[in-house]
């Protein structure tokens, strides 16, 4: 797929290359009395490595979608677990490291720091599997998306029933880009959906087009938000790899790469509350 994946990168949109900065507020978000909020343990689930079913090229998740939620929540002095479906080492979608021979994230200087760190690069050689995970023991969810989500996560019993108990607790429930495929099927204990009648983004059916289009090669067999539409939710974006997150009640989402600080200020507020 080499020619192919180089003609993404020619055709990329300078916006896509440009948002993915991250700026730090610092410092702890304060309770409405305020006093400054507790800080807690917050929980990220990203994908393992696969294979893509007919292209056969490694799928991983996108890397700024860990990053960049984890560098803004542990500013405002919380820990992170990082969790993934069988648990053990994880990759980074290629294109989504800095240090890829493209460029195409040359930009995303908070995913360099963190892949290069010899704290935090060790991180991904050893996480947490879901079975392992107890919902009580973190104050807030976030499911990172990426290429290998859109096979792995959708129909994932075991984090279909990890966002139902952060959802029913009332903890902030947020997922991120394709992460998203991973609200489209949780239903609630009436047998509704959970993102029925809810305002909702993800990444756009838009956005998948022009990635199809550029490749010349169809690279997900279903999008994110026509799932949604079909399952009751206000999909919202706000065009093309715009920085954009949203939530509903603690129902938190964003829309690709360039959200992932957006959902964890989006989080820190509710924490806050």
């Amino acid at each position: 797929m080499t020619l192919s994946r180089r003609r993404f990168l020619a055709s990329a949109p300078a916006t896509a290359l440009a948002l993915g900065g991250l700026t730090l507020t610092g410092g702890r978000p304060a309770r409405a009395d305020g006093s400054p909020a507790a800080p807690g343990n917050i929980l990220i689930v990203v994908a393992n490595e696969i294979a893509h079913p007919t292209m056969g090229f490694p799928l991983g998740f996108w890397a700024a979608e860990l990053t960049h939620p984890y560098a803004e929540l542990v500013a405002h002095g919380h820990a992170i677990t990082i969790a993934s479906l069988q648990g053990g080492r994880v990759t980074v979608d290629a294109y989504s490291d800095p240090r890829h021979e493209s460029g195409y994230s040359a930009h995303d200087f908070v995913s360099l720091g963190f892949l290069t760190s010899p704290r935090h690069a060790p991180l991904l050689d050893s996480t947490t599997p879901l079975a392992g995970i107890n919902p009580g023991d973190h104050a807030a969810i976030i499911v990172a998306g990426g290429q290998a989500p859109m096979f792995t996560f959708r129909e994932n019993a075991a984090l279909q029933g990890l966002i139902r108990a952060f959802y029913d607790a009332g903890k902030p429930t947020a997922a991120l880009c394709h992460g998203v495929s991973a609200l489209v099927d949780v239903r609630l204990d009436d047998g509704s959906y959970l993102v029925a009648g809810k305002t909702v983004t993800g990444f756009s059916a838009a956005e998948d087009a022009y990635v199809d289009e550029v490749l010349g090669a169809k690279l997900f067999d279903w999008w994110v938000e026509p799932a949604l539409r079909e399952r009751g939710a206000n999909y919202t974006d706000r065009g093309m790899w715009a920085n954009y997150a949203v939530a509903d009640g603690n129902l938190i989402t964003g829309q690709q790469q360039n959200s992932g600080a957006s959902v964890a200020r989006l989080i820190l507020e509710q924490l806050a509350s």
